[in-house]
Order: structure tokens, then sequence, then C-alpha cells
């Protein structure tokens, strides 16, 4: 059985006074939840002041980004040491922000994903496809091929989270059906058995992205390949942040 992760991705919001409030809000709220995971991805300004409010808690801390290299003349860029010093486990890779507005190529994402595993991080290799894509037939080509060339040279005794985020439904308000987004994770997960054999391709866990909301949540992790969210905007806000984590409670 795989265990549920929910996942706050701030991207480019909340100061460190603001960081902290929400944190402390968060914690709060989730601290009776032990039976999944629950990660928040602020953005490189908060992480350590976010990483001493969470010490202790059951919510783990992550990188939005980062570059391949340990150190080096690089500059506006972070590493998986200066991640990993300041108390991340996790990092998100190739989201579709990342791959279209700054032109991330699936090699550069694939040099990442090794080094996060290789420096003890747990990659969130994100996948999707544009709407012109989908609307062409091409979701599974786009899918396949990110996917692929992703996790190339990936040694499958390290884990690793794939998040399928249809680039359509970010931040649009849009989001696929729960029978939709089972479609294609279904499909994610015969390509990681291909990859790496059924037995790992069972333990790795699928996440949906793409305007998650408690409205929609329980429709759509509910599904039996879906097994966890990477949430955006609701991640912003303790409260409806929390209820995505306790989507199957009674509230």
């Amino acid at each position: 059985m795989r265990r549920l992760l929910i996942a706050g991705n701030w991207k480019m919001h909340k100061t460190v006074p603001e960081a902290i409030e929400l944190v402390r809000e968060l914690k709060e709220l989730t601290a009776d939840v032990d039976d999944r995971d629950i990660l928040v991805c602020p953005p490189f300004t908060a992480l350590y002041p976010v990483r001493r409010e969470l010490e202790g808690t059951n919510i783990a801390l992550g990188g939005q980004n980062m570059f391949y290299e340990e150190q080096g003349a690089f500059t506006g860029e972070i590493s998986p040491i200066m991640l990993k010093d300041v108390g991340c486990s996790y990092v998100i890779l190739g989201h579709s922000e990342r791959r279209h507005i700054f032109g991330e190529t699936d090699d550069l994402i694939n040099r990442k994903v090794l080094s996060a595993t290789e420096h003890g991080l747990t990659p969130i290799l994100c996948v999707g496809e544009k709407i012109e894509e989908r609307e062409s037939g091409e979701t599974e080509k786009v899918v396949e091929r990110q996917v692929k060339e992703g996790l190339r040279g990936f040694n499958p005794e390290n884990e690793f989270v794939i998040a399928y985020e249809p680039v359509w439904a970010i931040g649009t308000g849009e989001t696929a059906t729960p029978e939709l987004a089972q479609e294609v994770h279904g499909f994610i997960r015969e390509i990681l058995s291909e990859l790496f054999g059924k037995e790992k391709a069972e333990k790795t866990r699928i996440l949906y992205g793409g305007s998650v909301k408690p409205e929609n949540a329980k429709g759509l992790l509910e599904m039996p390949d879906i097994d966890g969210a990477l949430v955006g905007g609701a991640s912003l806000k303790a409260e409806s942040f929390s209820k995505i984590v306790k989507f199957d409670r009674e509230e």
C-alpha cells in the first residue's frame, strides 16, 4: 500500500514572516495526521526559518528547484548540498513553469534528478502536456518522453516521486476529471514498470497536480493510481491545505 503524499508548492509567494505564520497554523491543523506524508516547499529565502518551525513535527521540507552541481560559478542557483544543509528531504524538478518559462530541457532535468538522489534528496519529477498537445492526441507521447528522459540512468534502488500536472490545469482553475487523471497515472505506472519492473512501479508514488482544491481533492485522491497531490494556490492558506491533507476525514 502506497502512503499518500500531500505536497504544497508555494512558488514565488510568502515573505519570511508570512511563511512562519503559515506553517505555525498548518502544524496545528495537521498535528493529528500520522497516516500520510505532508510536505511544504517554500521559496529559498524561507527554507531555513520554516525548517526551524517544523522541527519535531510531521511536516517535511522541500525545495522548488536546484542546479545539479555541488558548487561553482552559477549565479542565482542553489545546490543539492545547500538544500540538504537547510533541512530539505525533497526537491521539485521539471515543473512546467521551469520547462516552459525558463526553457529547461529534458536533459537538464535528468541531470538534476540524478544529482538530487546522489545527494540524498528525493526528486519529485513533474511531467505533463500542454493544452495543444492534449487536443492533438499527444498526451501519452509527451508524458512518456518526459518520464523516460527524466529518469534516464536512474538507479531504481533510490526513491523518487512522479507528479503528473497537465499544464492546462495549473493555476487556471481547470482540473482534470478524476477518471482522466487516473488514466494518465495508470499509463505512467506502466512506463515505470517497463523501466524498472512491476515491483518498483507499484511502490512508486505518483501525485496529481493542477488546481487541486478541498472541493475536488477527495474525488482525485480516491483513484487507485493517484497517490497524493502537488498543490499550488490552495497550499498558501493553512485552512485549505489542511483540508486537502485530511480529504477523507469528517470535518
